[in-house]
């Protein structure tokens, strides 16, 4: 693979607005599909804003109405906001796509950057995202005087942790000792080029995460590298770290089509979505 660029569009106050970024990731899209441009990597902040993917159900949003943008890529609803690093890499690959691939990439370059951090993560099977693994069950203190055994998230399908006090809420979750997702995935490909990509956690405010069921998710939560740390880890601080790590995983990736099984594939035209909010 030919070097990245890595595209520095704001951050803190000039944080980019989510549908600008997104008009700019179509433009970068089209220039890449055109081979007018090489791949790209854009890193940025969001002002606060909620998003969902096309698997979005209508009971996972806010209870207040909060606005939402319905975008075009795989996934549930999560947010962005200060204090989470946002990448959308632009790249071509091979076809047919290996979306599957591509989420795993990204997942590496993450687990790689909070291992430097001194974060250990890994994957969740079925769950996309980089993730701080919780205590065994056994060891986990109890919810609100229940054993775990009777942990209504797990018991009740109507359960909604929004309604049932902070000690269900997503941003609780390392004083849970359960799960907890450090970074975000959501991807979109169309004619062979990705958008959208990843947020890593930094130092938000996961309360936000608190008026939402953070992809679709209810029995883990959401955490970042200032609260696993005890120490704030800024934008700033996680950005050389990431570009260094995404350099290394993507330009170094042996690119290859996916498999086409003995029943045939989709048509190479035709957009391919996975991802996890």
């Amino acid at each position: 693979m030919s070097e990245l660029r890595f595209v520095r569009l704001g951050f803190g106050e000039e944080a980019v607005e989510y549908r600008e970024a997104w008009q700019k990731q179509r433009e970068v899209h089209a220039a890449r599909f055109a081979d007018e441009t090489p791949d790209t990597v854009l890193l940025l902040e969001h002002p606060p804003v909620y998003t969902a993917g096309r698997r979005t159900a209508d009971n996972e949003r806010p209870l207040d109405g909060t606005p939402v943008v319905d975008v075009d890529r795989g996934g549930k609803i999560t947010w962005h906001g200060y204090g989470q690093l946002i990448g959308y890499p632009i790249q071509k690959l091979p076809r047919p796509v290996d979306v599957i691939a591509h989420l795993r990439r990204l997942e590496e370059a993450l687990i790689r950057v909070c291992a430097e951090f001194g974060v250990a993560t890994s994957r969740v099977e079925g769950r996309a995202g980089v993730w701080v693994l919780g205590d065994p069950v056994e060891q986990r203190p109890s919810i609100g005087g229940l054993s775990l055994d009777l942990d209504p998230r797990l018991q009740d399908e109507e359960f909604d942790p929004r309604m049932n006090g902070p000690e269900y809420a997503p941003s609780n979750a390392g004083q849970r000792r359960e799960d907890r997702k450090i970074a975000a995935m959501g991807i979109r490909v169309a004619k062979g080029v990705t958008m959208h990509g990843f947020a890593l956690n930094c130092n938000p405010d996961t309360t936000w995460f608190d008026r939402i069921v953070p992809c679709g998710i209810r029995d883990a939560g959401v955490t970042s590298l200032s609260y696993e740390l005890g120490r704030e880890v800024t934008v700033a601080e996680a950005l050389p770290v990431v570009e260094k790590h995404l350099r290394d995983v993507l330009e170094n990736a042996a690119l290859a089509p996916r498999t086409v099984t003995a029943g045939g594939d989709r048509p190479v035209g035709q957009a391919v979505e996975q991802a996890s909010a």
